[in-house]
């Protein structure tokens, strides 16, 4: 069941001023102690810290209430109202000059008894609800993916950088051996100049993955709102979980039928198609139930002598509207709504047939990841493989400085393409799930599973 079935908690939100502190502690580099968290736990603090999320949340009370508004339009309305008049006479026949003054208050109420055009509307502020909805599970969904792309992108980072180190520490000893065998004359200064060259280019990798790890860290800082961020690895090994149904028609089939976008193309055509007959509802007479009492209290008209006099009045009655004509009016906005109608419906159309392009991309999008998976792992062995014979090579002289570090270079190249590959798929299904508009918090879970405990 999807996370947002029902109205979502309403987590506290931070306060402007709490948002600009923290930006200011990442532009500062926070000191706060790290400690290594998990992916569903960085999630949950994105999910109380995200600004679109948030704006999204807020977008669906604001929708709530609006569809509220619409409501009152079926339910009672009463008012009170009062007036307070004074007045100067100035008379030249036989009745005297004088003042006057008169009060009076009222209580009116009505209750509507037919009016199409107010049910309609509240029809259309229920299905715009339906809407906001499905956009706030667009927004969650899209919340999950970006944590869980950050969260990857932070240990791609760190394993970048890990493997540049280590190719590092290789090609250091590779440029020792060769000064040493130049010295003692077993080899010609090209193999010393070769090594320390690999050497300065991988010095120069070093520095650049080193920064691009303090930039995903921030990345991943600014979105859960938390500094100095520890991402938990992966554990060794990784079982990558099965793709299931392994059938793309499947995934299609869902798509277009529950995905949000296609819900909230769905509710649109049928709010224009409300619209419309709400537009023809303008033809139509209403009827409202109406009621009034009133105290009044002003000088008697008929003999001044009487001084003041107080009435109260009740009256009870229905009253009847019925438009005859409106300049046209009617008619060319019940041309408007059809053509809105049209366009909604040309909309759904177009919703679906992109949400079934996209769900076909991500299944095989993860398929290829998966045979790309595979195939690393079977290079990175033959890479190791590969490199382990031109050390022996190398030693034994058929092989020269040149290959061993083109070798390792390759080897570690081949182990990085392969972490990378493992957290594509993990996030290819994730985007899968999303593109079949299936994803939810829970589909963390696995891949929680997989992370080091």
């Amino acid at each position: 069941m999807n996370a947002h079935s029902n109205r979502p908690s309403h987590t506290q939100r931070p306060p402007a001023l709490s948002r600009l502190a923290f930006v200011a502690l990442l532009a500062l580099g926070g000191t706060a102690g790290a400690q290594a968290q998990s992916l569903v736990e960085l999630y949950e603090a994105a999910r109380g810290f995200d600004a679109t999320y948030l704006s999204a949340r807020a977008q669906f009370e604001a929708s709530q209430a609006k569809a509220a508004q619409a409501h009152a339009g079926l339910l009672p309305q009463a008012g009170l109202s009062a007036a307070a008049n004074w007045a100067r006479r100035d008379n030249s026949g036989t009745t005297p000059d004088g003042t006057s003054n008169s009060q009076n208050v009222a209580l009116a109420a009505s209750q509507p008894l037919y009016r199409p055009a107010n049910k309609l509307a509240n029809d259309q502020a229920q299905l715009s609800i339906d809407i906001a909805k499905a956009q706030l599970e667009t927004a969650e969904q899209d919340l999950i993916v970006r944590t869980t792309q950050a969260y990857f992108d932070v240990l791609a980072a760190e394993d970048t950088l890990t493997f540049v180190k280590a190719q590092k520490s290789a090609v250091s000893e590779q440029l020792a051996a060769a000064k040493r065998n130049f010295e003692v004359g077993t080899t010609t200064v090209t193999d010393s100049r070769e090594a320390q060259a690999r050497f300065d280019l991988v010095l120069a990798q070093e520095i650049a993955a080193e920064n691009d790890l303090r930039v995903k860290k921030l990345a991943l800082d600014q979105l859960v709102g938390k500094a100095n961020v520890a991402p938990k690895r992966l554990a060794a090994p990784v079982a990558l979980p099965a793709l299931a149904p392994a059938d793309p028609q499947a995934w299609v089939t869902q798509a277009e039928t529950s995905h949000p976008a296609v819900l909230q193309a769905t509710k649109g055509l049928e709010i224009a198609q409300l619209e419309t007959r709400k537009a023809e509802a303008s033809h139509l007479p209403t009827l409202d139930l109406v009621g009034q009492y009133q105290i009044a209290r002003a000088p008697s008209a008929s003999n001044p002598a009487l001084g003041y006099v107080r009435s109260n009045t009740a009256s009870v009655g229905v009253q009847f509207n019925m438009p005859l004509y409106t300049g046209g009016a009617v008619q060319n906005r019940i041309k408007e709504t059809l053509a809105l109608a049209d366009k909604a419906r040309t909309d759904l159309q177009a919703a679906q047939r992109g949400v079934s392009q996209a769900t076909r991309a991500a299944y095989f999008g993860v398929l290829s990841g998966q045979g790309q998976v595979k195939a690393l792992e079977a290079a990175e062995a033959s890479s190791q493989s590969a490199l382990d014979a031109n050390k022996l090579g190398y030693q034994v002289g058929v092989r020269i400085n040149i290959d061993v570090l083109n070798a390792q270079s390759q080897l570690f190249q081949t182990k990085r393409d392969l972490a990378v590959a493992r957290y594509n798929v993990l996030l290819g299904g994730l985007r899968l799930k999303q593109a079949s508009g299936q994803l939810a918090a829970q589909d963390l879970q696995p891949i929680n599973a997989l992370l080091v405990r």
